[in-house]
């Protein structure tokens, strides 16, 4: 293992990051999984990510980035609304199959509409409803943020799903240091 003192070291080789070394970063990064789901035209769609970030409590905003190049994006490109539920430890079989291409996500998943019609996960550990008010180009992506405006969570508190070096991992009572 590498030291911090190792890694502050001015001798270490400090060549340029490319994508892969940049993904290997980001694979020991541990994330929370979200569903993100929309209504457009009557069409729900959904995908899975792991970008979402708390950006501000007042006004309450948060973010996250999509692959302009995704199945997804078309749509949730002009969606003026959205869902972001917070999966369970649960719900490893919804998460992977929001982040399958090619297929009809909801197809197999129970799933109801919120009266403004945006779909809700059943069995997510918490959903928060928003306003798309920002959509800013990144690179290939899109960091779309969002104003939250209505939220529920479970009644009964429940193991987050947790994405980790290519794995998924619950967190609990057995993980606290």
């Amino acid at each position: 293992m590498t030291s911090s003192a190792q890694l502050n070291d001015p001798s270490l080789d400090r060549s340029p990051l490319g994508a892969d070394a940049f993904k290997g970063v980001f694979r020991n990064h541990p994330a929370g999984v979200v569903v993100i789901t929309t209504t457009v035209d009557g069409q729900p769609v959904g995908f899975t990510a792991t970008s979402l970030i708390s950006v501000s409590a007042d006004p309450p905003l948060l973010a996250f980035s999509v692959d302009s190049a995704s199945s997804a994006w078309r749509l949730l490109s002009v969606a003026p609304t959205l869902v972001v539920n917070f999966l369970t430890a649960d719900q490893v079989e919804v998460s992977a199959r929001f982040a399958t291409s090619g297929i009809d996500r909801f197809a197999t998943t129970d799933w109801w509409s919120l009266p403004t019609g945006e779909p809700v996960l059943t069995g997510s550990a918490a959903w928060i409803r928003g306003e798309i008010v920002q959509r800013t180009p990144v690179g290939r992506s899109v960091l779309v943020s969002v104003l939250a405006v209505e939220s529920a969570v479970a009644d009964e508190p429940s193991a987050p799903l947790v994405y980790h070096d290519r794995r998924y991992h619950g967190i609990g009572d057995h993980s606290v240091l």
